[in-house]
């Protein structure tokens, strides 16, 4: 566990664990819990990986039949187009107040994230979603508005799943030098302060994501189940 994270409870750190498992897809959506391998990896009893569990089934990470019998929920096309609907109204907010309240420091963290993109596809993995995920992290603190930040931090996280699937799909190989363009562009229109133009540029950005993938190939397994 990271040290920053010795001042956390049990509970929290297995919160914080199992989370991280599920949505990098180290637990596979549909994967039963081992609950008392899982405690004793984590040196634990199994009361506070218990209260994880709870914290985790309450954001519909989990699933719990029974205290025996807890599972990763599924991944759907339902829960992937509610995700990408709501992204699809509060970044380009985001976007659009970022412009209009940006900082010279905030101005400094976009063009340093903006620099370290690389290209969100099979071949770089890990890396790339990671540094695609500073870079809207950045822009949405511009947007200097706590509870928008902290609603589009949480759809970050709930989202991952379905990325990670998009990047497991045929268009995971593409280049998508497109979107490396388009967070350049994004960085310029709010630097210029021009909120109108970043919002719609963040709504067809979204509108190309990895989620929007997703979406159109869990319908097409859905229909076929």
């Amino acid at each position: 566990m990271p040290s920053q994270n010795t001042f956390l409870s049990k509970s929290d750190l297995a919160y914080a664990e199992l989370r991280d498992q599920i949505l990098t897809g180290s637990l596979p959506a549909g994967s039963r819990l081992a609950q008392y391998d899982l405690a004793d990896s984590l040196n634990m009893s199994i009361t506070p990986l218990r209260e994880a569990i709870r914290r985790l089934s309450s954001e519909g990470l989990l699933t719990v039949e029974t205290h025996r019998d807890v599972r990763v929920s599924t991944m759907t096309a339902d829960e992937a187009r509610q995700l990408f609907e709501v992204r699809l109204s509060l970044d380009p907010t985001a976007a659009e107040l970022a412009a209009t309240r940006r900082t010279e420091a905030d101005i400094a963290a976009m063009r340093a994230a903006v620099a370290d993109l690389l290209p969100v596809t099979r071949k770089w993995g890990e890396e790339a979603l990671t540094a695609h995920r500073v870079f809207h992290q950045t822009l949405y603190r511009a947007s200097h508005n706590d509870v928008l930040i902290k609603m589009l931090d949480d759809l970050w996280d709930k989202s991952d799943r379905y990325r990670r699937l998009g990047l497991d799909l045929p268009p995971g190989d593409e280049p998508r030098t497109r979107d490396l363009e388009e967070h350049q562009r994004l960085v310029d229109l709010i630097v210029a302060g021009e909120a109108a133009r970043a919002a719609q540029l963040m709504r067809d950005h979204i509108t190309n994501s990895l989620t929007a993938t997703a979406i159109s190939a869990l319908e097409d397994l859905e229909k076929r189940s």
